[in-house]
């Protein structure tokens, strides 16, 4: 019994005194958070002095230059004029052009140019004649030559190769390029075609002479059931 009067005692003292302690409370956490508050973190600065070297100063000095420019000497005085006396009579000269001239003698002429041999003539390649060369058989001719290249057909390439060459004075061909192709071997058989060609030669003042020709060849697939 005495221990339950003991125990309900001190239960009283510790309700008298709970404000009491509260309020201590109160005031160290306030005290504590105030004093964290005026705490300096940050570092003091250095009273160490610094010393910035001062650089050496370089002045340069401008030179003048001496060099001597030399001037053009002076032009020469012009000549005095003289005068002349007018009593002087100035005499013309006379010229005998009738002892000079004879105008019923010959007349020395510069010899003729030598005529253009017939050799140049004949070797010489014309563009333009007057009768130009003849195809004999025509274009349709030459055409009926043509054997169509198997990569040509297999790819399927047409088109048309213009042949450019010489015909000769004997009607031949000669030379044969080609100027425009179309390629999968289609140009090689143009120029074959073309050098089986046979031509009248050009003439040119009753001449045959040789002439620059082109000829067109034309390359067309033709379907069997067409």
């Amino acid at each position: 019994m005495k221990d339950v009067v003991k125990i309900i005692k001190r239960e009283n003292n510790l309700s008298k005194n709970y404000f009491l302690w509260v309020e201590v409370g109160l005031i160290m956490a306030l005290s504590l958070f105030i004093l964290i508050f005026r705490i300096d973190f940050y570092p003091r600065e250095s009273t160490e002095d610094f010393y910035v070297e001062v650089q050496e100063e370089v002045f340069v000095e401008e030179i003048v230059q001496t060099k001597q420019v030399e001037t053009p000497p002076p032009p020469p005085r012009p000549p005095v004029p003289v005068e002349v006396p007018n009593d002087e009579i100035l005499v013309d000269d006379f010229i005998d052009f009738d002892a000079e001239l004879d105008l019923d003698g010959p007349i020395d002429m510069p010899p003729p140019p030598p005529k253009q041999a017939d050799d140049d003539f004949e070797d010489e390649i014309f563009v333009v004649v007057e009768q130009p060369p003849v195809l004999i058989g025509g274009i349709a001719g030459v055409q009926k030559g043509i054997i169509y290249p198997e990569l040509a057909l297999k790819v399927g390439i047409e088109g048309r190769v213009v042949v450019q060459f010489v015909v000769d004075k004997d009607g031949n061909v000669v030379n044969p390029v080609v100027m425009r192709g179309i390629g999968g071997g289609c140009d090689e058989e143009a120029i074959r075609a073309v050098k089986l060609a046979k031509f009248q030669p050009g003439m040119q003042r009753g001449r045959p002479v040789a002439v620059r020709y082109s000829l067109p060849i034309t390359f067309k697939i033709y379907n069997k059931d067409s």
